[in-house]
């Protein structure tokens, strides 16, 4: 069983209590190691750390360009150990394999590689017009905020860690990382892999595995941090919210969704089938911003209902590691319980799901069938229900018939959250209207998930606050500050206004 540490001040650590929680592979229950239990004391010294190490300039005083070398390191550091991140990640999240070696890897790979290129050309300096008087010179400098911290949510661990690290480091804070408990294993193996190669000063980088009723409070609340970027459930985002507004920090929120993927009628229907299913049952359900939602003109809706359960009885549903899976196991049995309530309430609410509903049957010996769930429609849902309006991070698609474009929008933005969306259809300029006016962060038009580094993500109303990617998630980690010059020769100018102002005449 490998051996685990934190990442505190450049050294690989257990935690000051000595304390360990098992962490386990949810398919088949099995222990995959213990991990160290960071508490209150270890987050305060990884903050005072990283205080000492951000003030000292040993990383915030390099040049962008010195600094995506080393955010460079650490890509190419992920992508000569992919085989066997991929493998821990799946392992331990539920993920596929498939999912793990094809997305979360390359991906987060591929955000330090932005944020590199960010740091590389996103000038810290830019020129401002004059102000009041034609002599003065103005301009802005950029400069990084100081001590960043980031708390992430179990479904993506890899692509997450890369999301709150990468565009900190590139902008010349120090991180502190706490993964998810449940899924902390490929955040403290990079750890342990950049502290080897040496790649950043001690103290730029810091990790903690450990309870957010702890670590993560002392990481959003602490005065010596400067931004806390969650990502996670828009109930703990809330508490988040309040722990920093203690001291006036600024917070970035990547929180929950509701996504509604609208299938109009001139849609390929074949085409537009799997992206609904693409867009629902990735992850076993398990994404924020899942188009949990289809909404289907009514033209087509039998027909294309008809098409969306033939097609989800071919998904295969089986041991994370096995590339023949569609769907793994849930991130653990409490999560396929909670799927389980909300079908007892959808069927309360709509009736019988068209399909799934339940527990899986006759899986491969040694898989946990309380760990996964059934692929779940349920047909003719009004988006009033519960199943509609609430996030169930499982595989559970609500189908909602519409007759109108304008009727779609206005269900689709019938919700309290705005993260993503999707549009299928086969003309354009009407898919861009209705996307154009859905209030949410990304709309994809006959496509789903496609997330890129360079482009920003981010939600709408209680789906968060902030944009994560793209120039906008590296100007997050940023200040602006104004310089105003008078040169000589323009005091005589303004010396009437300060002579006005101080009562002399």
């Amino acid at each position: 069983m490998a051996d685990y540490k934190l990442l505190i001040d450049g050294e690989l650590c257990e935690a000051a209590s000595g304390e360990t929680f098992a962490t386990y592979n949810p398919g088949k229950g099995e222990k995959i190691a213990d991990l160290p239990k960071a508490g209150r004391e270890d987050a305060v010294r990884a903050i005072e750390a990283g205080r000492r190490t951000f003030d000292s300039g040993v990383w915030s005083g390099l040049s962008g360009p010195e600094r995506a070398e080393k955010l460079r390191a650490i890509a190419k550091l992920i992508t000569d150990n992919a085989g066997m991140l991929a493998e821990l990640e799946s392992l331990d999240s539920g993920g596929t394999i498939r999912k793990a070696t094809f997305a979360d890897i390359p991906g987060a790979a591929g955000a330090f590689e932005w944020f590199a290129t960010c740091a590389e050309t996103q000038s810290d300096r830019g020129d401002l017009p004059p102000a009041v008087f034609p002599q003065s010179e103005n301009y802005l400098l950029y400069e990084p905020l100081g001590v960043c911290t980031g708390v992430i949510p179990w479904n993506f661990p890899f692509i997450m860690l890369s999301w709150k690290i990468a565009p900190a480091l590139a902008a010349g804070n120090v991180s502190i990382l706490k993964p998810a408990s449940l899924t902390s294993i490929t955040a403290l193996k990079l750890g342990e892999l950049i502290a080897e190669a040496d790649i950043l000063p001690p103290g730029v980088l810091q990790i903690l595995s450990g309870p957010g009723g702890t670590v993560g409070e002392e990481l959003a609340s602490n005065p010596m941090v400067d931004k806390v970027a969650f990502t996670g459930s828009t109930e703990v985002g809330r508490r988040i919210m309040q722990l920093a507004s203690g001291t006036v920090k600024p917070v970035t929120l990547e929180l929950g969704g509701k996504s509604a993927n609208i299938v109009l009628d001139d849609a390929d229907l074949d085409t537009a089938a799997a992206g609904v299913l693409f867009g629902t049952f990735f992850h076993g359900g398990q994404v924020c911003e899942s188009g949990t939602r289809a909404l289907v003109q009514r033209g087509i809706y039998d027909e294309f209902v008809n098409l969306l359960v033939e097609k989800t009885g071919k998904l295969v549903l089986g041991d994370q590691l096995d590339w023949a899976s569609d769907i793994g196991p849930l991130v653990d049995r409490s999560q396929a319980e909670t799927t389980e309530r909300y079908v007892k309430l959808g069927r309360d609410e709509v009736g019988d799901p068209l399909c799934g509903g339940g527990y899986p049957e006759g899986l491969a010996e040694g898989l946990d069938p309380q760990a996964f769930f059934q692929p779940t429609i349920f047909s003719n849902v009004p988006n009033s229900a519960k199943i509609a309006q609430e996030e169930i991070f499982g595989p559970v698609l609500c189908v909602i018939p519409f007759d109108t474009d304008a009727e779609a929008i206005a269900i689709a933005n019938d919700s309290i959250y705005g993260l993503a969306g999707g549009v299928q259809s086969t003309n354009l300029e009407r898919a861009q209207d209705v996307a154009s006016k859905m209030r949410t962060g990304t709309v994809w038009i006959n496509d789903y998930h496609m997330i890129s580094p360079d482009k920003p993500f981010g939600g709408y109303k209680q789906s968060g606050i902030g944009r994560e990617l793209g120039t906008k998630g590296f100007d997050i980690y940023r200040q602006a500050k104004h310089i105003h010059v008078n040169p000589e020769g323009a005091g005589r100018a303004n010396h009437a206004q300060y002579s006005a102002l101080s009562g002399e005449i």
